[in-house]
């Protein structure tokens, strides 16, 4: 493998081996054994330091390597293990088969993360307030900035590692088939085609190809930059059955509001109030094993789900989202957008 030496190997061979890796991973790589074990790890800085302590450049590697290197079981690890990782400044992380040897190696530069989820992002809707821009091209490929809608929740969620994410598609599906024929940076991106309108969560039922036992659902035309991590932490930590995303939506009122008992005795006076709420973004963690609940064939919204789970006495919590949250519903919101994202790429 490109990130592995034998333990034959000696600090020569390490050293040009670093030099053959792409620029874009760490100058590490990973001593196996016959059996393709990982016994340790080595940098072009140990290499360096066992050359200073009088190393020879025909010394074997095992000399040098770190044996007590940091790793990752595949499969079997966590948030708080990834926020450990980054926190103690490691960059690229070894994940291991159960055997030991290498499965892959994650990376963990600005700011990236592998959250446990599969994605499902909505995009089989007409966009009828958005028309006349969406008679031809559907919604989630109009394009913000020169980049369709969607890219860029795609490269959001691939940011935070999720493998697994499926594009369900029905109005002009055919387009967003064709956007996703390619990988994209490696990573296929699957499409579901529903039969008819499903609703905003009707399609889940249709999804088969499942890998982990939380569902992450979002429309495909909201302009966010969601913390899919701090989401996920936050649902895990309140042990919730579905969490929603929720934006803060502030109600002024610019008059002196009267408190009214029996219907017409004023109590008081409130002089401008003004009423917080919060808002449905359009963004869920669910469990997968409650997709069952979700009625076969049938057009079924988001909020019927959570009414439905309600009811059956399921937690049902909000996250709040500290970043941009923009829906764009009709043309103004649309414009605006744009220069919204202009302004970003100054920054």
């Amino acid at each position: 493998m490109e990130f592995t030496l034998g333990k034959n190997a000696t600090i020569l061979d390490t050293l040009k081996k670093i030099d053959e890796l792409s620029i874009k991973v760490a100058k590490i790589v990973f001593i196996v054994d016959d059996n393709g074990k990982v016994l340790g790890s080595v940098s072009d800085g140990d290499c360096r330091r066992g050359l200073i302590s009088g190393k020879q450049l025909t010394s074997s590697v095992t000399e040098i390597m770190n044996t007590r290197f940091t790793s990752l079981k595949k499969g079997f690890y966590d948030v708080e293990t990834i926020q450990k990782i980054r926190k103690l400044g490691f960059k690229y992380v070894p994940e291991l088969n159960e055997d030991g040897t290498l499965f892959n190696i994650r990376d963990f530069t600005d700011g990236k993360s592998y959250i446990p989820v599969d994605a499902v992002l909505m995009a089989g809707g007409k966009g009828e307030r958005l028309r006349p821009l969406t008679l031809e091209t559907p919604k989630p490929l109009l394009k913000v900035a020169d980049k369709p809608i969607i890219d860029y929740n795609i490269e959001n969620l691939m940011h935070y590692g999720v493998e697994n994410i499926n594009v369900t598609v029905n109005y002009l599906g055919e387009q967003i088939e064709q956007h996703f024929a390619e990988p994209v940076n490696g990573q296929q991106i699957k499409c579901v085609r529903e039969g008819k309108f499903l609703g905003t969560i009707g399609s889940l039922d249709i999804i088969e190809d499942w890998h982990n036992d939380t569902i992450l659902l979002m429309n495909s035309d909201l302009f966010t930059n969601i913390d899919f991590e701090a989401f996920y932490i936050h649902y895990k930590k309140h042990d919730a059955d579905m969490s929603v995303a929720a934006v803060p939506y502030n109600v002024n009122i610019p008059y002196g509001i009267f408190e009214i008992e029996n219907t017409r005795e004023i109590k008081g006076v409130k002089e401008k109030p003004s009423f917080y709420y919060y808002a449905n973004a359009g963004i869920y963690l669910i469990k997968r094993e409650l997709l069952s609940l979700i009625p076969k064939d049938t057009f079924y919204n988001a909020t019927d789900f959570m009414d439905k789970l309600i009811e059956l006495g399921k937690k049902v919590i909000r996250f709040p989202i500290a970043g941009y949250w923009i829906d764009i519903g009709k043309p103004e919101d649309f414009k605006s957008v744009q220069e919204f994202a202009r302004n970003l790429g100054k920054q």
